[in-house]
């Protein structure tokens, strides 16, 4: 109970899991979900294992804003802390087409997973720390990150509706920075760009064209890492001025440039 506890959402596999690693070799126990119980989570616990944390898994489906504060009071129940909160589990557009033709079933379907279930879940996170007594010395803030995307400022008009998510959910981020301000939670925005995933995984030849030309300056793909050590160097205690700030993690590619 002396190690700090971290709940990140969508850690199966991916940016998720990668973050939870990147976690437990900064001295932190993890909680982490996932809407798929599968093989894969042995892999995780094993992986979260090796690198020096304790894991323990729960079944969620983020889109099911009822499960929200039982989720919430397993990891207290399990842990009897929660000191950062990750907001990673996300979907990409179930159709990727003429924005014309986006179907309301489809947008409604990515709002939910992307921007109503983060924001509804960070909501009872966030009421649940301010009941917490103070984190004991030496102090580690507890911290609110959220896993977006550069798609919350670049239009990609055949996957809008995964945009819109991203964007409403870049301003939820700082409401409730402000929010919080006052009791020294500080919350974060991540925006990874082309990072190599399994949701990437389907347009990874588009991806490596863009790259190949230069798009992206930093000439190579994005790896789950890259965004793991940037979300475990906030959740310190060194950024908390800076809340309500957005990061990019892309390599340079949402840089405007002539």
């Amino acid at each position: 109970m002396s190690r700090p506890v971290v709940l990140v959402t969508g850690a199966r596999r991916g940016i998720g899991l990668a973050i939870a690693v990147a976690f437990a070799e900064g001295g932190y126990d993890i909680a982490f979900t996932d809407i798929v119980d599968n093989d894969d989570i042995d892999d995780a616990e094993l992986a979260i294992g090796q690198a020096g944390g304790a894991a323990l898994f729960f079944q969620n489906d983020v889109a099911d804003l009822a499960s929200h504060q039982g989720l919430v009071d397993e990891v207290l129940s399990s842990y009897g802390r929660l000191d950062c909160f990750v907001s990673n589990a996300g979907i990409g557009s179930p159709v990727r087409g003429d924005l014309l033709d986006l179907e309301p079933g489809n947008f409604d379907r990515v709002m939910n997973v992307n921007m109503r279930g983060a924001m509804f879940l960070s909501q009872v996170v966030a009421r649940t720390m301010l009941k917490l007594p103070p984190p004991q010395k030496p102090v580690r803030n507890r911290s609110i990150l959220f896993i977006t995307s550069v798609s919350a400022e670049m239009a990609s008009p055949e996957r809008a509706d995964y945009c819109v998510s991203k964007a409403a959910l870049s301003m939820w981020v700082k409401n409730l920075a402000v929010r919080l301000a006052p009791d020294s939670i500080p919350v974060f925005e991540i925006r990874p760009g082309v990072i190599r995933t399994d949701m990437t995984a389907v347009v990874a030849d588009k991806y490596q064209a863009v790259i190949d030309q230069g798009v992206v300056p930093a000439r190579r793909w994005g790896e789950g890492a890259d965004v793991a050590q940037m979300a475990l160097a906030l959740a310190g205690s060194s950024f908390g001025f800076a809340t309500g700030s957005a990061i990019a993690c892309d390599g340079a590619l949402s840089i405007s440039r002539l």
